[in-house]
């Protein structure tokens, strides 16, 4: 079967090192409070172009470094709870964060992305001075995702983090995977065990968990152009396995399709049941002819 290019998603999760789980929060105009631990980074994902402003106290105690909607703090040494400020470059719009340092925080690393639903206000860079346009509402411009973006990150979240923090997607359903209990076809080159665990729906497309273990024992580099089948997308969780019996010998792939999975992977083969076929034998009797009577 010819296999079809694979659409490598890029996603918009967010997710840290080998965890899945962002912390979300919604902002409501209120300030977000962020606890950091010192010598750890933490990142705030606001999916929004912004600078971010904060007071002369925190020099040499904050590192901040910003990009592609994503805010880096670093905290060099602790400090108390201390406000700063996130401005969308694009619309005005600030968001109020209050940070606080400390030597020991629970889950340290744990990404937080910020959620907004509905509009949200235009704010003034002063609260000294007011603004004709600060009343006008501007439309929320945070993209949407496309379908198998979003459905991947769906079934990401469904997996691995905590209930609450799961970002609801309209019009998802659970369907049945329609697949084996193992699947042989899908890495045949290296001794990896895939297991169908769920899947989502969302229009046309199909999501589907497939857990990967490494029976060898060698490291194994994942590659989605090894992949056998006719897929939309592939992701993996994490882009190699340990050696068999390691933590890490284990992870989980999540399949786009459009349709079912089982119309997308190579069928299995099915073994042959070799019947033996019993010859029946035949006793061949020699006969003489009767003597006549003289």
């Amino acid at each position: 079967m010819k296999r079809l290019p694979i659409l490598l998603v890029s996603l918009l999760i967010g997710f840290s090192g080998s965890s899945l789980a962002d912390v979300l929060m919604k902002w409501e105009r209120k300030p977000l409070p962020v606890a950091l631990q010192v010598e750890k980074e933490r990142i705030i994902f606001v999916d929004k172009n912004v600078k971010v402003g904060y007071p002369a106290e925190l020099d040499g105690k904050l590192r901040i470094q910003s990009t592609g909607g994503a805010v880096y703090l670093k905290a060099l040494e602790t400090f108390p709870s201390t406000r700063i400020e996130f401005r969308d470059v694009t619309t005005g719009e600030i968001f109020l964060f209050d940070l606080t340092a400390a030597s020991k925080v629970a889950n340290p690393e744990e990404a937080i992305r910020v959620v907004f639903d509905g509009t949200v206000e235009k704010q003034s860079f002063s609260s000294n001075r007011d603004d004709e346009s600060s009343d006008l509402p501007i439309a929320n411009s945070r993209p949407q995702l496309p379908v198998p973006a979003a459905l991947t990150r769906y079934a990401a979240q469904s997996l691995y983090a905590p209930l609450r923090t799961v970002e609801p997607l309209d019009g998802v359903r659970r369907v049945a995977h329609r697949l084996p209990k193992k699947i042989t076809t899908l890495l045949p080159a290296y001794s990896i065990e895939a297991t169908p665990l769920i899947s989502w729906q969302l229009d046309e497309y199909v999501v589907t968990a497939i857990r990967l273990q490494n029976k060898g024992n060698t490291q194994i580099t994942l590659d989605p152009r090894e992949l056998q089948g006719q897929f939309y997308a592939a992701t993996f969780q994490h882009n190699w396995l340990g050696g068999y019996g390691e933590n890490e010998d284990t992870t989980t792939l999540y399949l786009v399709t459009e349709g079912y999975a089982n119309n997308a992977l190579i069928p299995e083969t099915r073994p042959v049941k070799l019947v033996s076929k019993k010859v029946k034998r035949t006793t061949k009797v020699e006969t003489k002819p009767a003597q006549s009577a003289k």
